[in-house]
């Protein structure tokens, strides 16, 4: 008898667990899918409707675009494999407007050595060291933007833009005119540039990243132009010198995120964020699972730690900005409740397979529906991919393909998302950056090749 009742009663329990799991499950996908849509359609608009544009600001365009200098700080720490290039690279437009500051954090190889090599006045080296150094990135641009404003007390702080580019980062050719047009326009004081993963070919993990930010910035990013929301990302930010002396001296928070803040805090003062996706940084994808997770899990526990930002958004913030914001602030707790769903899923795997085992007649009416809650955003993301990724070859069906397999990416959340929130928990906010997975940078291996010959 106890091997009859026992099934029935454990059917039963999973039943009941599964009722509540589904119910749950449904409301969270439909508000999420809801959102998705809205910023779909408010992206749409934004788009037909292009760059908010002050008419009077248009008057002395000429003049704007002509005086403004564009500083971009590089932080980097251990940078010896990429820095040459990267910073070669940002100067390949000759204007004598654009300059490079590069903040060493604290480096122990020769990364220092490498900038102070590079043969052009516009480059200029920032050496922070031990107990100043690693302290967090919002720490070393802090001090930046501190030797930014003596270095352009004579100017007017409108006319100054200083940008954020990773040490491993290279923009589009493009780049540089679209943000002198940006900030054409005076109320402008912020503008986040699109992101692409240069090395998105070489592994399927790459290329997941390449579609998260894609399809972040086409459809999120654009959207929220039209809400007053644009946030700004950690590579490819520029923002003027007046927007930062709005914040105070340090305009830039010691959060693990601190962009995610940065771009908040710029939505309540009086200037406007602008996201450009016409041109693009270039980062290199982690390729890693493990790197990957640790990563990730720094940027969550950054966007656990921004809840100290929601006082500030319900005072400063208004309208659909100030609601967008909300949800964007506590969308990493959603997360976190959203990471259960896969176990309802599963619990209701293991309910079908045992009635099958019983011998329990199934219908597989509820698949279509499963399949399409489950895969039915990734026709959406394959979509704005592939209109991105056509000029290189790619066809739709693999953007399909992708994409489906972008979901299940997307289910890695639950994992870097629990353990940030263990470290908050515990009081564990040590800032590490993740390592390069590129060669060692051509100049560097001259650099120890010569010194090998010297030896």
């Amino acid at each position: 008898m106890t091997r009859i009742y026992m099934p029935v009663y454990a059917g039963d329990l999973l039943r009941n667990l599964d009722l509540v799991g589904s119910l749950s499950a449904l409301a969270m996908v439909v508000v999420a899918l809801s959102y998705l849509l809205f910023l779909t359609g408010a992206a749409r608009s934004a788009a037909r409707g292009g760059a908010r544009v002050d008419a009077s600001s248009r008057s002395a365009k000429d003049a704007d675009v002509r005086a403004l200098q564009i500083v971009v700080l590089m932080p980097c720490l251990n940078e010896e494999s990429v820095i040459g290039p990267s910073v070669s690279r940002l100067l390949t437009d000759p204007s004598p407007e654009l300059s490079v500051l590069v903040i060493d954090d604290g480096s122990d190889d020769a990364t220092s050595e490498i900038v102070r090599a590079l043969d052009d006045p516009r480059v200029a080296l920032l050496r922070r060291d031990p107990p100043d150094a690693r302290q967090g990135k919002g720490e070393a641009l802090n001090q930046a933007v501190t030797v930014v404003r003596e270095r352009y007390r004579e100017l007017d702080p409108e006319q100054v833009i200083v940008g954020v580019v990773d040490a491993d980062g290279h923009l589009d050719p493009s780049a540089w005119q679209i943000l002198r047009d940006a900030f054409a326009t005076r109320d402008i004081g912020a503008v986040q540039l699109g992101v692409r993963i240069s090395n998105r070919s070489a592994s399927l993990l790459a290329r997941m990243q390449d579609i998260e930010f894609v399809t972040f910035t086409a459809i999120y990013q654009q959207g929220r132009r039209r809400l007053g929301s644009v946030g700004m990302g950690g590579n490819a930010q520029f923002v003027r010198l007046s927007a930062l002396d709005a914040l105070g001296t340090k305009p830039w928070t010691r959060s693990l995120t601190e962009d995610f803040d940065l771009g908040i805090r710029l939505n309540g003062t009086r200037w406007v964020n602008e996201y450009r996706g016409e041109a693009a940084v270039h980062q290199e994808g982690v390729t890693s699972l493990r790197r990957l997770v640790r990563q990730r899990t720094r940027w969550f526990q950054g966007n656990l730690q921004a809840r100290a930002l929601l006082g500030f958004v319900a005072r400063e913030l208004r309208g659909r900005a100030r609601a967008d914001t909300l949800w964007q602030v506590l969308s990493p707790y959603l997360l976190l409740a959203g990471s259960l769903l896969p176990a309802s899923f599963l619990l209701m795997l293991v309910l079908f397979g045992m009635n099958l085992a019983w011998g329990v007649p199934q219908s597989w009416a509820w698949a279509p529906s499963a399949y399409l809650l489950a895969f039915g955003p990734s026709y959406l993301y394959a979509l704005v991919y592939w209109r991105r990724v056509r000029q290189e070859g790619t066809g739709p069906l693999r953007c399909i393909a992708w994409c489906h397999v972008f979901v299940v990416y997307g289910l890695l959340s639950g994992i870097y998302g629990w353990r940030a929130l263990a470290r908050e928990l515990v009081g564990r906010s040590g800032w590490a950056k993740t390592a390069r997975e590129a060669a060692r940078a051509p100049g560097a291996l001259v650099g120890q090749a010569a010194a090998e010959a010297g030896a």
